[in-house]
């Protein structure tokens, strides 16, 4: 169907979504119709392992709803591969484009690229509009007195529930603005096969607040045997939830799960702010650490054979479904880096390959906060006994006897390392770094 009528794109990327979508608000209010597109970026997709990520399944199933839902106002999604700053210029050499809205993001990456085609839309006449919608508070937009970021949470924290205003959580009717579509009927979601990946069944779920789950959370939440957290994180992740509606829920029912949204904008203010952290710790003390990093313990790690039940149970949830339950996350965390001595980057990096809800802020700010190299982490001397968090939070053994069902079994492996000369080796070898 050929276009030739002035238009503007709307380019979806983390908010796969019609409600409440802040920059196509934007972009259906403006005098021109909108053609909303998708670029899988092969800039991303050529760097996932194996072609088995689990994301573009949850990815193409987002876009199928999404797809389904522009069919029904006339119109339908334009999905495209390769470079964005290249299939941009194509489009520019297709149709009358008057502008190009988006909503932010605020990864390095993100924000490289985002200059990139703004400064080649720029040549063309063309302006790139953006908008914050990835979160509540974005950039610089909370400071401390003296107008430095914050560092420690229970400030910024503070700062953020004292700032909140009720325009902060302005519902964006986008999704009731229906005669602004361009007519275009052309729109298809590929298969996954079609980008070179396996295609995931099941993995796509619609974003439910459960009143009675969020209620609980504060309760439940640490016992990974319960469904006791939310499974929002992809949702957040891609954008098919918006973050508001999220807040004015939370604030309304459980400031425990609040405070866990609060964290999500916390750690992306601080990528923003300092995206060294990407791949330095945040406190640059920590990288004169000597870690052992053996190979064949990173090996037993990832594939849940460290003969620590309650390690080898998250790591095989991981690795089966792209998702580990929170509390276990910390506990397998604190394991690799401290007990094992394996530098936070590699577990960080593995995190990053199979995590549905891979967030590069969050698992970068939770990872050093677990190795004590963070903003308000954890003490580098505080060592998780994972055996001591699992007769905790998992009393029944439930969690592993479900993850590992040959624990206590002759099949099952010893354990890999003794936790108490794990524990002092790690409390020497740190001491020696932080305190040089």
């Amino acid at each position: 169907m050929k276009i030739i009528l002035p238009l503007v794109l709307f380019w979806f990327r983390r908010d796969l979504r019609l409600i409440d979508n802040a920059g196509l608000f934007a972009a259906l209010s403006c005098d021109f119709k909108v053609l909303p597109i998708f670029i899988f970026d092969t800039c991303i997709l050529d760097k996932l392992e194996k072609k088995t990520d689990k994301r573009i399944s949850f990815i193409l199933a987002a876009l199928q709803q999404l797809n389904n839902d522009l069919i029904e106002r006339g119109t339908s999604l334009l999905v495209l591969h390769g470079k964005p700053l290249e299939v941009l210029s194509d489009l520019t050499k297709k149709y009358d484009i008057k502008g190009v809205y988006t909503n932010e993001d605020y990864e390095p990456y993100g924000m490289v690229r985002d200059k990139e085609v703004g400064e080649m839309l720029k040549t063309k006449g063309i302006s790139l509009f953006s908008f914050k919608d990835h979160v509540i508070f974005s950039k610089d937009s909370l400071l401390t007195g003296t107008g430095k970021s914050y560092g420690v949470f229970t400030p910024y924290s503070k700062k953020w529930k004292d700032t909140l205003s009720m325009n902060d959580l302005k519902v964006h009717e986008s999704e009731t603005i229906r005669d602004k579509w361009v007519v275009y009927s052309g729109g298809r979601v590929p298969r996954a096969e079609k980008l070179g990946f396996k295609t995931f069944k099941n993995i796509y779920k619609e974003p439910v607040l459960d009143v009675a789950l969020v209620s609980n959370y504060h309760r439940d939440r640490d016992f990974p045997a319960i469904d006791g957290t939310t499974l929002l994180g992809p949702h957040l992740r891609f954008g098919t939830i918006s973050i508001r509606k999220c807040v004015r829920y939370a604030w309304d029912t459980n400031q425990i799960w609040l405070n866990q949204l609060i964290w999500r904008d916390f750690f992306i203010q601080i990528l923003w702010h300092f995206p060294r952290v990407v791949n330095t710790s945040y406190r640059e003390k920590f990288d004169r650490i000597e870690w052992l990093n053996h190979e064949d313990d990173f090996e037993r790690w990832k594939n849940g054979k460290t003969g620590v039940p309650i390690v080898d149970a998250g790591m095989r949830q991981l690795n089966q479904t792209g998702f580990m339950h929170n509390r276990v996350r910390m506990i397998v965390a604190s394991f690799l880096s401290k007990h094992l001595l394996i530098d936070w980057r590699w577990g960080e990096a593995y995190f990053a390959s199979k995590l549905l809800d891979y967030e590069l802020a969050s698992n970068n700010g939770n990872w050093q906060w677990a190795a004590g190299s963070g903003v308000d982490a954890s003490p580098w001397f505080r060592i998780f006994n994972p055996v001591l968090q699992s007769h905790k939070f998992d009393p029944s053994g439930a969690y592993v006897k479900k993850w590992v069902p040959e624990f206590g079994t002759p099949p099952y492996p010893d354990l890999m390392i003794d936790l108490d000369f794990g524990r002092k080796r790690c409390l020497e070898v740190f001491k020696r770094a932080v305190q040089e």
